[in-house]
C-alpha cells in the first residue's frame, strides 16, 4: 500500500513484460474434486468452574443421554450442573484425507455458558453434509483470552482435538480427464490456458467449455499416471487477463486502480480543483490537474495527491469522470 498524504492509493499495476505477468496455474485455478469438506458435530463440554449452562434442557437431556449410555440412569431433570455445556464443534476436513491423521476443532457455545475456558469436551461424532461420521473429536478447549472483561470466552479450540476415521475417497491417478476451474473467470485467460496447455503437452488435449471451466483429456502418455499430469499442469505458466476496474471504499478513502484503466479527454471542475485530460503534460500545480489524453487512473491520483486532494473530493471526482463516459473501465463503490 503506497500511502500519499490521506489518501490511501493500492495499485496493482501488471508489468509490462508478459514474463512478468506470468502466473502458474494452480495459483489461478482449482482441480475440480480436489476440496476441503466442513464437518460439524454436537457435544458436551465438562469439568467448567461454574460458568456451564446449568439449567437448559437440552443440556440436561444430552447429559442424561450419555450417562445412559455409560450405564448411569438418571431422568433428565437431575443431571443439572453449571459445570457442564452444550456445543457445536466444527472442523474442515482437507482433500485427499486418510484415517488416522489429525484435525484442528472449533468448539462453540449454543446454551448460557458463560465460558468454556478449563472445559473438556467429550467424545464428538463430526459429520459432513451427506450425514456420514469422518471424525470423532475430543480434548481441551483452549481459549484465547487476554483476561480482559471483553475477552470472547464462549468459544475455543482445540488443536489435533480430533481424529479422522475413514479415508475421502479418489483415484486420481487412472482418470481420462479432469476439469480446471479458474478462480476468477474470464474468456481471454481460458482461451490463454487452453493454448498454453496444448503446447505443453503437445496435442489438442484441453478445451474451454466457458469462461471459468477447462477441460483435460489425460494424454496417452500420461495414462495411469494422473498425479503426475496434474504436477505438469499446475506448474504452466499462463498470463492472466482482468478487466479494467478501478474500486473505492468511501469510508477509509482507498482507491484499489487496475493496470488497464484509462481516461478519455475530459474537462471537469470541482470543489476548486480543475481537471483537464487530453492536452496537459503531465502538470499537478495550484489545484489544476492537466494530463494527457490516455493517461491512467494511477496518474491521475498521484497529481491530485500532490495538490493535496482529499479522499471525498477524489471519489467525486472519479465518479463524474465515470459519469461524463470518459472512465474506459468500471467504477465500484464499497
Amino acid at each position: 500500500m503506497i500511502v500519499f498524504g490521506k489518501i490511501y492509493l493500492l495499485c496493482f499495476m501488471m508489468f509490462m513484460s508478459l514474463c512478468a505477468q506470468a502466473a502458474r496455474l494452480k495459483d489461478i485455478a482449482s482441480i475440480r474434486g480436489v476440496r476441503e469438506n466442513q464437518l460439524v458435530g454436537y457435544g458436551i463440554v465438562v469439568g467448567l468452574k461454574g460458568t456451564g449452562d446449568g439449567k437448559n434442557e437440552f443440556t440436561a437431556k444430552s447429559m442424561g443421554r450419555l450417562l445412559d449410555k455409560l450405564g448411569v440412569k438418571l431422568e433428565s431433570q437431575e443431571v443439572q450442573s453449571k459445570n457442564v455445556a452444550a456445543v457445536i464443534v466444527t472442523a474442515t476436513l482437507p482433500a485427499f484425507a486418510k484415517a488416522g491423521n489429525p484435525l484442528d476443532i472449533t468448539v462453540s457455545s449454543i446454551g448460557d455458558a458463560g465460558s468454556l475456558q478449563g472445559g473438556t469436551l467429550l467424545q464428538t461424532p463430526l459429520r459432513a453434509g451427506n450425514e456420514q461420521v469422518f471424525a470423532v473429536a475430543q480434548g481441551t478447549v483452549v481459549i484465547s483470552s487476554d483476561g480482559s472483561k471483553e475477552a470472547h470466552t464462549t468459544a475455543g479450540r482445540i488443536p489435533n482435538g480430533a481424529i479422522i476415521e475413514k479415508d475421502v475417497q479418489s483415484d486420481f491417478a487412472s482418470k481420462k480427464m479432469f476439469r480446471l476451474t479458474l478462480h476468477n473467470p474470464d474468456f481471454t485467460t481460458a482461451a490463454r490456458a487452453v493454448l498454453t496447455i496444448n503446447r505443453e503437452l503437445g496435442g489438442q488435449y484441453a478445451a474451454a467449455k466457458d469462461a471459468g471451466t477447462i477441460d483435460i483429456v489425460t494424454p496417452f502418455s500420461y495414462e495411469n499416471k494422473g498425479v503426475e499430469l496434474l504436477a505438469t499442469i499446475e506448474s504452466i505458466q499462463i498470463n492472466p487477463d482482468s478487466r479494467a476496474v478501478v474500486i473505492i471504499n468511501e469510508k477509509s478513502g482507498t482507491v484499489v486502480i487496475g493496470d488497464k484503466v484509462k481516461i478519455s479527454r475530459v474537462a471537469i471542475s470541482h470543489n476548486g480543483i480543475s481537471v483537464k485530460i487530453g492536452d496537459g503534460k503531465g502538470k499537478a500545480s495550484d489545484e489544476k490537474i492537466a494530463l494527457v489524453e490516455g493517461a491512467s487512473v494511477g496518474d491521475l491520483v498521484n497529481s491530485l495527491n500532490r495538490v493535496g486532494t482529499t479522499p471525498k473530493d477524489l471519489i467525486n471526482l472519479l465518479q463524474a469522470i465515470k459519469s461524463a463516459g470518459a472512465l474506459q473501465g468500471e467504477l465500484e463503490i464499497l
